[in-house]
């Protein structure tokens, strides 16, 4: 299963409506919990996810709005007696806050810390770009391996069935039958997050291809001004974003509280986004991925 669990979408200070950031990935076996903002246990309480489902927690940056809540997500783990290993990646030059925030949390946790400094993979199927904020920031690109779809009637006219079928897969090969003659490729699914950040050339090259590309849209394009003063970006910055990598889904959050009303910000991205779908996020949503892609990149 992939879904993504919006838990938090305010920037900066939380409203009556908005939390601090937090969303939680869905992916498969994976847990992925990124910038937990203030507020975040409680929140997922709210959204119906169990602390032990996390696996990974990955920081954009250390900047409080994004992180202060990880003291009482790690203790919440060690109260509900989570084993299993939970790995935490994050920018290395933001080590002593990172180190500080953990030190207030519940012992017991088998809490792994993974600094990175460098645009890269960082775990399998993770990588990250660096972005361009007032301190040091990374965006994470989640993504599955491509593979194949086998096709019953080519399956069926090959004799091939029950477990050779699985035979088939991890051979590649099943006497004389190949693989690529009764399946077809099959695109990985790819997740993109991309937070705290002025238009970059890491914006841009974590949402290329991307199913789901999550961009901050801190401010309307009416306050360009104020997007190049704090490095964020308009909503619009963020709907060209997707365009420019053919995103399927563009979901904005990390809304100023200058805001009432965001679908302002998800109308002005529309406007840039091409073939994107935009969703201006709440707290609380839980948004699917959309329809697997073609090899050629379309939508089936």
């Amino acid at each position: 299963m992939r879904e993504l669990v919006i838990l938090g979408t305010a920037s900066q200070v939380p409203t009556r409506t908005r939390n601090h950031n937090g969303y939680f990935l869905r992916w498969e076996r994976e847990g992925i919990l990124f910038d937990p903002g203030e507020g975040t246990q409680r929140q997922l309480i709210h959204a119906g996810v169990a602390a032990s489902r996390i696996t990974r927690i990955c920081l954009t940056h250390v900047h409080g709005d994004h992180c202060f809540g990880l003291p009482g997500v790690l203790s919440r783990m060690v109260l509900d007696g989570v084993a299993h290993p939970v790995h935490l990646h994050y920018p290395a030059s933001g080590e002593e806050v990172v180190r500080s925030l953990v030190s207030l949390a519940t012992p017991g946790l088998d809490l792994r810390l993974h600094p990175h400094g460098a645009a890269g993979p960082i775990a399998d199927g993770i990588d990250i770009e660096r972005l361009r904020h007032r301190i040091e920031a990374f965006g994470y690109r989640v993504a599955e391996p491509d593979g194949r779809t086998f096709l019953p009637a080519l399956l069926e006219k090959a004799g091939v069935g029950g477990p050779d079928v699985g035979r088939l897969a991890r051979d590649g090969s099943l006497g004389k039958v190949r693989l690529e003659d009764v399946s077809v490729p099959r695109r990985g699914l790819r997740f993109a997050f991309v937070m705290d950040t002025a238009v970059c050339d890491g914006a841009y090259a974590l949402a290329e291809g991307a199913d789901l590309l999550v961009t901050e849209s801190t401010f309307s394009d009416d306050d360009v001004r104020l997007a190049e003063q704090y490095l964020h970006l308009t909503a619009g910055q963020a709907g060209s974003i997707a365009a420019s990598g053919s995103a399927s889904a563009l979901v904005l959050t990390h809304f100023s509280s200058r805001y009432d009303d965001v679908e302002l910000l998800a109308a002005q991205a529309r406007l840039t986004a091409g073939a994107a779908t935009v969703v201006a996020a709440s707290d609380l949503d839980r948004i699917p991925f959309p329809a697997r892609r073609s090899n050629d990149g379309r939508a089936p």
